[in-house]
């Protein structure tokens, strides 16, 4: 098993999830699916989007600070320029884990949000999808984890040389 899969393994084990990006009017956009299939997966998941009371059929926070009881997870899947506030914001908060998403493209990866993240002490998978690890793992997001793997894209976590 490669660190980022034991990686992945660890974060996706977590049971209390945040999941910043979900979009009220979007209902395939990258977060609105992670969510789904975190919730699908057993986990309690807590939408994040500061526009929005309720996505999904549940309620949305405005930011992780209200959310009761907090969560030991934040997967981000907004648009870069977010990345660096939600990170800040999980180091004041103690929050020990994020995954910037990214499948093609930049994703919610930032140099800022990455380097914020190992500065601070919080585990960080820089880029690659939720959906790629957590089991069931549909057929699309097998192809896209092969994919990634051949040409090379799949982050690097600590420890790792090959991803």
């Amino acid at each position: 098993m490669s660190a980022l899969e034991a990686m992945a393994a660890e974060f996706l084990a977590q049971e209390r999830i945040a999941v910043a990006g979900v979009s009220r009017h979007d209902a395939n956009a990258p977060a609105n699916l992670i969510y789904r299939k975190l919730r699908s997966a057993g986990r309690q998941v807590f939408a994040l989007n500061p526009h929005a009371d309720s996505v999904e059929g549940g309620p949305c926070y405005a930011n992780l600070r209200v959310i009761p009881g907090g969560v030991s997870l934040v997967v981000v899947a907004t648009p870069p320029q977010a990345a660096e506030a939600i990170v800040r914001e999980c180091a004041e908060l103690g929050i020990p884990r994020v995954w910037l998403h990214r499948s093609i493209g930049q994703g919610s990866v930032t140099s800022e949000a990455v380097a914020l993240c190992r500065e601070r002490g919080i585990q960080v998978i820089p880029g690659a999808c939720p959906m790629m690890f957590c089991q069931p793992v549909d057929f699309p997001h097998k192809c896209m984890r092969w994919i990634l793997r051949v040409r090379g894209s799949l982050p690097k976590c600590a420890g790792s040389s090959s991803g």
